[in-house]
C-alpha cells in the first residue's frame, strides 16, 4: 500500500484537506489515528497450496517510506531508514554497511550498482559485490522510489515529479525530464520502469509517458485516466505506482482511475477498465492482477481486460502490490500476512504470517514460485509456493 499524503493542500479548502485526511487515515498504514473503518477479519481458510518460507533476515525499520528489496539472480538487496543496506545470497549474508545517512527511497540495483536515494534528494552508488561507496549525486527534491539501474544509466525519480539521469559509472548528471503537474498530487513512491531503450513513468493527472534513454525526451503520453469530479481533491487521478511491462504491452492504474494498457512501441491503448489503486499491478500468464483501494483484488484477462475475478474478503486490509506467481498470485496487508490465491479464480490457496507489521514495499519475484517481502519493520523473508 502506497502512503497517501497530499501535497499542494494550499490549493484547496481546510476542510477539503480534512475530508481527504480521513481517507488517508484509513488507507495508510502509517497512520497513528484509528482506522474509519473496520479492516475485514481472517478467516480460516482449507489450503490447497503451501507458502512456506526458505529464510529470513532483518535490515531495520522502513519507518514512515517504503523501501522495496531488489533482486538480481539469488542475491537480495535491502535498506533501511537508518541508512543500513545489506546484501543476502541464499539467505546468507555477504555484506553489510551503513550509507551513513537517512535512507528514503531503494534499493535499485543490476547486480553491478546499488543505488538509494535520501529525503534530501541524494543519490548514493554503491559497489554490488562489497558495499564500497563508488558515487555520490544529487536530484531536486526527496526520493521515496527505488532508483532504477540498467547499462549506463541510473534513473532516478524525485517527488517533485522530475526524472534525472546519471551516468552509471561516475554519477555526473546526464539529462532530466520535467513535466507541470496538477496544483493537487498524491505524495507517493511511484517510480521508473526501464524498457526498450525506453524508460516508462506514470505521473499526476492519470499520465503514463515514456522517455528516450539517450536525452530525456518524451516519445509517448498515454492517458490512463482524466480527471474527474467538481473539486480539485475529487479530481486527483494520479499513477501513483510503477507500470509493468510485459511483451508489447505497459500497463500502469490511476487513483480515482483506471487499469490501462499501452503499445510499449507507439502509446496506442489496448484496453482500460475502471479501478482505483494506488498499491500497483502485476501480469502473470493470462490475467492482470490489482490491489485495488478497498483491499479487493482483481483479475483482468491481459489482452482484452475483461474482468475474470474478485477476491473481496480482503476488504480495507491495506494490500500490497501483487505479484503473479505462475498459477497463483500473493498479496500482503497491514497485519504482515500473506495471502495466495489461486490464478483461475482467486480463491484462497495459502497463507503465511510475517512479523506482523505491514509490507508496503513491493514484493520481489526471484523465481516462477519464490518471492521476496520486506515488512515495515524490516524483516526480509524468501518465500516459495508450492
Amino acid at each position: 500500500m502506497q502512503r497517501l499524503v497530499l501535497t499542494g493542500c494550499l490549493a484547496v479548502a481546510v476542510a477539503g484537506c480534512s475530508s481527504l485526511s480521513s481517507t488517508i487515515d484509513t488507507l495508510n498504514p502509517f497512520s497513528k489515528s484509528a482506522p474509519k473503518v473496520k479492516p475485514a477479519e481472517l478467516s480460516p481458510i482449507q489450503p490447497t497450496a503451501e507458502l512456506k518460507s526458505l529464510w529470513q533476515a532483518s535490515i531495520g525499520s522502513a519507518g514512515e517510506f517504503a523501501l522495496s528489496p531488489a533482486v538480481v539472480g539469488e542475491s537480495v538487496y535491502v535498506a533501511a531508514r537508518d541508512g543500513a543496506l545489506a546484501r543476502f545470497d541464499g539467505g546468507k549474508q555477504i555484506w553489510r554497511i551503513s550509507a551513513g545517512q537517512v535512507v528514503s527511497g531503494g534499493v535499485g540495483t543490476d547486480g553491478k550498482l546499488v543505488v538509494v536515494g535520501t529525503p534530501k534528494g541524494g543519490v548514493l552508488a554503491f559497489h554490488a559485490a562489497d558495499g564500497r561507496m563508488l558515487w555520490q549525486a544529487r536530484a531536486s527534491s526527496e526520493i521515496l522510489a527505488a532508483p532504477a539501474v540498467s547499462g549506463d544509466l541510473v534513473l532516478v525519480r524525485s517527488g517533485d515529479a522530475r526524472i534525472f539521469a546519471f551516468d552509471a559509472i561516475d554519477g555526473k548528471r546526464r539529462w532530466v525530464y520535467q513535466r507541470t503537474t496538477p496544483a493537487l498530487a498524491l505524495r507517493s513512491n511511484v517510480g521508473v520502469v526501464i524498457a526498450n531503450r525506453a524508460a516508462f513513468a506514470g505521473f499526476p493527472g492519470g499520465k503514463l509517458v515514456a522517455v528516450s534513454l539517450n536525452n530525456g525526451a518524451a516519445l509517448w503520453e498515454g492517458t490512463v485516466s482524466l480527471p474527474r469530479g467538481a473539486t480539485e481533491l475529487e479530481r486527483i487521478a494520479d499513477v501513483a505506482s510503477d507500470p509493468v511491462i510485459d511483451g508489447r504491452a505497459v500497463c500502469a492504474v490511476a487513483y480515482q482511475g483506471r487499469v490501462a494498457c499501452f503499445d510499449a512501441a507507439n502509446g496506442n491503448q489496448l484496453w482500460a477498465r475502471d479501478v482505483s489503486s494506488t498499491s500497483g499491478i502485476d501480469i502473470g500468464s493470462r490475467a492482470l492482477f490489482v490491489s485495488d483501494d478497498k483491499g479487493t483484488v482483481q483479475a483482468f484477462d491481459r489482452n482484452s481486460g475483461a474482468s475474470l475475478w474478485k477476491q473481496d474478503k480482503l476488504f480495507m486490509r491495506a494490500l500490497s502490490r501483487p505479484v503473479a506467481l505462475g498459477r497463483r498470485v500473493a498479496v500482503a496487508d497491514f497485519q504482515g500476512m500473506v495471502h495466495l490465491l489461486a490464478e483461475e479464480d482467486g480463491a484462497f490457496a495459502a497463507r503465511f504470517s510475517t512479523d506482523g507489521s505491514a509490507v508496503v514495499a513491493i514484493p520481489r519475484r526471484v523465481g516462477a514460485n519464490e518471492f521476496v517481502v520486506q515488512t515495515k519493520n524490516g524483516s526480509v523473508y524468501e518465500l516459495a509456493a508450492r
